[in-house]
């Protein structure tokens, strides 16, 4: 959480910027109505200082790394990533001095891979063909050559961790204990897991609905992984249930946040929201909560915000 300004020994005192992670805002949509007397209300992660929910574990994992001791100054780090959780390493990386090298596929927009690198990142592409599961075999063959030293979003429990000291205490609070249902994109599952727990831990009965791609489907920040990927972190009884999610339908929510409620934000984002009518479609007085990843800018190449035809 931001600090206030503070006087000590004489000085003011002010937030660093890695104290401004978390805390972002949780809204009602407007124009986008569920019915049935249902609240829709979207956690706007794209307010974090690097602009996604990806901000919180990324300075999870490298704190909790240096608490330990298994990062010493002047150490490399290797992550595999689709995106948003390396622009967010890249930027703690930066503010903490450490050399960071990515390795993404190279169908990522442009906008992605700039950010990156503005903040000092190298940046390795394997092919669109191989995804994110040849970037994460690379980034494992150059960790095991000693090239320097693995964060591992997708195994790593500081990644959840962040979301169950962070994400999920604040939904708690900023509802005042009234949501019925968490709607979430899945990805490395980080948050999802680390928001579960939270929740569950305070209601036994709110709903934790996942969300992954339909067969055939690309969307940025939702994956369905193989069985030898599946993320070490993802405890599959802490969801209570899965909807598959389609790419039209994604990209067409996506363009819906932006144009008929003012949230500019990504695919996965669009995701999350229809993932959160479906879930409204069947529900009466519910208090439905989606998490919006991320912003839209970091897509405008891609052509996504065009007009449907």
């Amino acid at each position: 959480m931001p600090k206030r300004p503070f006087q000590k020994d004489g000085y003011m005192h002010f937030s660093t910027l890695e104290e401004t992670i978390g805390k972002t805002p949780l809204v009602r949509l407007k124009r986008i109505t569920a019915g049935r007397n249902n609240t829709l209300l979207a956690k706007l992660e794209g307010n974090n200082p690097a602009g996604s929910v990806k901000d919180r574990p990324a300075l999870e994992m490298l704190e909790q790394a240096e608490a330990r001791g298994t990062l010493a100054p002047g150490d490399t780090l290797i992550e595999a990533t689709s995106g948003n959780t390396g622009i967010a390493l890249a930027m703690v990386a930066a503010i903490k001095g450490y050399r960071l090298v990515l390795i993404m596929p190279e169908n990522a927009s442009s906008e992605r891979k700039q950010a990156m690198i503005a903040y000092g990142a190298e940046l390795i592409e394997v092919s669109r063909e191989g995804g994110m599961e040849e970037a994460r075999d690379l980034a494992d063959n150059m960790i095991a050559r000693g090239d320097g030293k693995p964060l591992d979003q997708f195994a790593n429990p500081d990644n959840p961790l962040a979301h169950y000291e962070g994400t999920g205490p604040e939904l708690w609070e900023q509802t005042a204990g009234t949501l019925t249902h968490f709607v979430s994109s899945m990805g490395t599952t980080g948050t999802i897991m680390g928001v579960s727990r939270a929740l569950k831990e305070r209601n036994t009965e709110v709903q934790i609905v996942g969300l992954q791609p339909e067969d055939g489907a690309s969307i940025a920040g939702i994956r369905r992984w193989p069985e030898a990927y599946l993320p070490g972190i993802f405890e599959p009884a802490r969801v209570d249930r899965m909807l598959d999610i389609g790419q039209a339908e994604a990209e067409h929510h996506m363009r819906r946040l932006a144009r008929e409620e003012g949230i500019f934000a990504g695919v996965s984002s669009g995701g999350a929201l229809a993932g959160a009518l479906r879930v409204a479609a069947e529900v009466e007085n519910a208090v439905i909560v989606f998490i919006v990843c991320d912003r839209g800018d970091r897509y405008l190449s891609t052509g996504l915000f065009a007009e449907e035809s």
